[in-house]
C-alpha cells in the first residue's frame, strides 16, 4: 500500500510558475518507492481526468502529454520519496486540480495503468 499527499498548488497569474510536489507515506521504503513509475494527471471542472507527465522508477525517461511539453518539468528523488511537477508558463487551461498517481506500467499515459492515488491539489491560473 502506498499512500501518496500532493502539496504545492495555489493561484498564480498567467505566465507564472508552480512546482507541484507529491510526498510517497513513511510506510514505503525508498526502495519501495523507487519500484513505482509515477505519473500526474488534472482534472478539470466538467471534464475527466487526463494524463500530464510521468517519469521511469529511476527518473531517467519521462514522457509529456502535448499540452505541456515544453512547460512542464516530472522529476523524483528517490531518497526522500518525492515526485514533483515543475509548471511554467502557466496558462488559463492549465487550472484544474492535479493528482500523483504510482504504477507498475512504465511511461502510462492511462488512468488505469496506475494503483495508487493522491487526493489532489488545487492549480488556478488567473487571467
Amino acid at each position: 500500500q502506498v499512500q501518496l499527499v500532493e502539496s504545492g498548488g495555489g493561484l498564480v497569474q498567467v505566465g507564472g510558475s508552480l512546482r507541484l510536489s507529491c510526498a510517497a507515506s513513511s510506510a514505503a521504503s525508498g526502495r519501495t518507492f523507487s519500484s513505482y513509475a509515477m505519473g500526474w494527471f488534472r482534472q478539470a471542472p466538467g471534464k475527466p481526468r487526463e494524463f500530464v507527465a510521468t517519469i521511469m522508477r529511476s527518473g531517467g525517461l519521462t514522457r509529456y502529454a502535448d499540452s505541456v511539453k515544453g512547460r512542464f518539468t516530472i522529476s523524483r528523488d528517490n531518497a526522500k520519496t518525492t515526485v514533483y511537477l515543475q509548471m511554467n508558463s502557466l496558462k488559463p487551461e492549465d487550472t484544474a486540480v492535479y493528482y500523483c498517481a504510482a504504477g507498475q506500467r512504465l511511461l502510462a499515459t492511462t488512468l488505469g495503468e496506475y494503483d495508487y492515488w493522491g487526493q489532489g491539489t488545487q492549480v488556478t491560473v488567473s487571467s
